[in-house]
């Protein structure tokens, strides 16, 4: 990465749709000097971006303090005012990358005086509820110090209270498709004064069949040469790309791989065992003190079924995350889990994927995932915000075969041993 103090040549060639600077407002009760970070080559600060005070000091109470690699790039071509199309998987920080970005442009640009009830200056679409509401989460707490409002509608939560939330002015929307379009379809929404697009997680709305919702709710937003349109994809395969090309103008395009290299603070151990001794073997290590807040992964519902009823049973603090589980209830477990009320928390990839909690201490791969990639999505739940992480990988006569294709994908060789004495 270039140092800070340079900006690449497409930069600064690169036209602002909007932007302009206006003077900083001080707050009187904490300023900058309250937020050192030193500069260090070939890193970028929050500093290094001229950020609003009142952002900078909820970028300080979230205990941010070096970009991600997704961040530096993202903001230094979104500050501009410029589109963009990123690849990026959970875990790299994109969701702060586009906040940052688009509550700093609100900070320095007031809504207009006009601006009307349930009416949106950004809007945020996300492919599932668990990913809205903790974009939501990440949008409220940055946005702390500031009089912005944040809301959210997702299918599957009480509908009358979300309308309720948007009889105000409202300037970050985050949404999943189809409620979105239910909302604006009784005209409480309207989205024609959309300032800011995010479409997060765009492989997986094509997945999920809602390409079309969203092709919909696009053509409500203004034009694209009169927005600023954010892309993210974990994946950029031509169907990606080309819908990129209809909603974006003139985008930086920007990709960031989750690889182990990203993911240093992670210590990876793989235990042979048979499959009869894996349950043996979990209880006894989620026994440990040292296990705090763990993430148990199996391939199947039924799985996860069976493993989180064996230990409840053993005595241990656990939950589980799977289709199967309502909704309500799953959101519920989610926030007990972040709160530290839960110990375990046991899931499937589909479940588990969009998840964004850290301080979680343990990654155990009970069973290994069919593909590759999902291996590197599992273990990126651990070692975040500069944590340490652990990563276990039980590897029986049913895993054999995945083993080799992880360690080609991820172009390294796994330390194999016999789980530690004692635990069988």
């Amino acid at each position: 990465m270039s140092e800070p103090e340079q900006t690449p040549a497409s930069a600064q060639n690169r036209k602002p749709k909007r932007r302009r600077r206006k003077p900083r407002r001080r707050q009187s009760n904490w300023d900058l000097r309250q937020f050192q970070v030193p500069a260090v080559a070939g890193k970028w600060r929050f500093h290094d971006f001229d950020l609003p005070l009142p952002l900078m000091r909820a970028i300080h109470a979230q205990g941010f303090e070096y970009c991600t690699p997704i961040q530096a790039e993202a903001l230094r071509q979104t500050l501009l005012g410029g589109d963009i199309v990123g690849k990026a998987q959970t875990g790299t920080g994109k969701t702060a990358a586009f906040l940052i970005s688009m509550l700093a442009y609100f900070l320095e640009e007031p809504a207009p005086e006009g601006q009307k009830q349930g009416a949106p200056r950004a809007l945020v679409i996300a492919p599932t509820r668990e990913l809205a509401l903790q974009i939501e989460k990440d949008a409220r707490a940055l946005a702390r110090f500031t009089k912005l409002n944040v809301a959210s509608v997702v299918g599957g939560m009480d509908y009358q209270k979300q309308r309720d939330s948007l009889g105000k002015k409202i300037d970050i929307l985050v949404a999943t498709p189809g409620r979105l379009l239910d909302f604006h379809q009784k005209k409480d929404i309207d989205l024609g004064e959309v300032e800011v697009l995010v479409l997060d997680e765009a492989d997986r709305m094509l997945s999920m069949g809602f390409i079309p919702d969203v092709k919909r709710i696009i053509r409500y937003t203004p034009r694209k040469e009169e927005r600023q349109t954010f892309l993210f994809s974990a994946t950029f395969t031509e169907d990606i790309l080309n819908l990129a090309s209809q909603w974006t103008l003139d985008p930086a395009h920007v990709e960031i791989e989750v690889t182990l290299e990203n993911q240093a603070d992670i210590d990876q151990r793989v235990y042979m065992v048979s499959d009869d001794d894996k349950q043996r073997l979990l209880v006894s290590l989620l026994e440990q003190e040292s296990f705090e807040r763990v993430m148990v992964f199996g391939n199947r519902r039924d799985l996860v079924r069976k493993l989180n009823d064996v230990l409840g049973k053993a005595g241990i603090n656990a939950a589980m995350l799977s289709g199967d589980v309502p909704q309500a209830q799953r959101i519920k477990t989610l926030e007990r889990f972040r709160e530290g009320e839960i110990q375990v928390l046991v899931a499937t990839d589909v479940a588990g994927r969009g998840i964004h909690i850290d301080d979680v201490s343990h990654v155990i791969n009970y069973t290994l995932p069919e593909d590759p990639e999902d291996y590197v999505h599992r273990i990126g739940r651990t070692g975040r915000a500069g944590a340490k992480g652990v990563s276990i990988s039980f590897v029986g006569e049913e895993d054999a075969f995945s083993l080799p294709e992880i360690e080609r994908y991820i172009d390294e060789k796994l330390p194999c041993e016999h789980p530690p004495e004692g635990l069988l």
